[in-house]
């Protein structure tokens, strides 16, 4: 936390500069980064005015209050930047929290929009062949897991695939 602390027609004593930043460590629990506090004090007529200003990652937080005593009008200012801040990161965390739960039904939307749903079609001819015939034309395309065919003894359609060690292979055959 820098505190910068400046006067205008009035003196910052040691006092005012450690009441200031004694009253700025309610206001540094709001915070993991580190910030920047500008306080000044003036006086108008009788009364004197406390102005600080908090800025945070491009946030900037003001409070303003006047009041006879100095230390009174810091502990109002102080007030209002606690209750800005919190105000601010619940929002902020509200929105967070809103948002990734709207993220979250619409995958869900899409996920139900896909199901039970034909989403990809391969075309490719069927040729008449044997068995081992068709293992070897599997053997000379590696991208591919099966091949179908017709199988010239039956005459009916076939499915040869590559089972998982990849060594072996199993075929699919329509029942009579």
């Amino acid at each position: 936390m820098n505190i910068k602390i400046t006067g205008k027609d009035l003196e910052i004593t040691d006092a005012i500069r450690a009441y200031v930043e004694k009253k700025m460590e309610r206001i540094e629990k709001y915070f993991e980064d580190e910030f920047d506090v500008v306080a000044t004090a003036k006086c108008e007529g009788k009364e004197k005015v406390a102005e600080i200003r908090v800025s945070v990652k491009g946030d900037l937080y003001k409070a303003v209050t006047a009041h006879k005593d100095l230390y009174a009008a810091i502990d109002k200012d102080i007030d209002i930047l606690e209750g800005q801040i919190r105000k601010y990161k619940t929002k902020k965390e509200k929105m967070y929290r809103d948002a990734s739960s709207i993220a979250k039904q619409e995958m869900q939307t899409k996920a139900v929009e896909i199901e039970d749903e034909v989403i990809k079609e391969i075309y490719y001819s069927i040729r008449p062949m044997g068995i081992d015939d068709a293992k070897l034309k599997l053997q000379e395309k590696p991208n591919d897991k099966f091949l179908a065919f017709i199988n010239i003894e039956t005459g009916k359609v076939n499915v040869i695939y590559k089972l998982k060690e990849s060594k072996n292979y199993g075929i699919v055959v329509p029942e009579e």
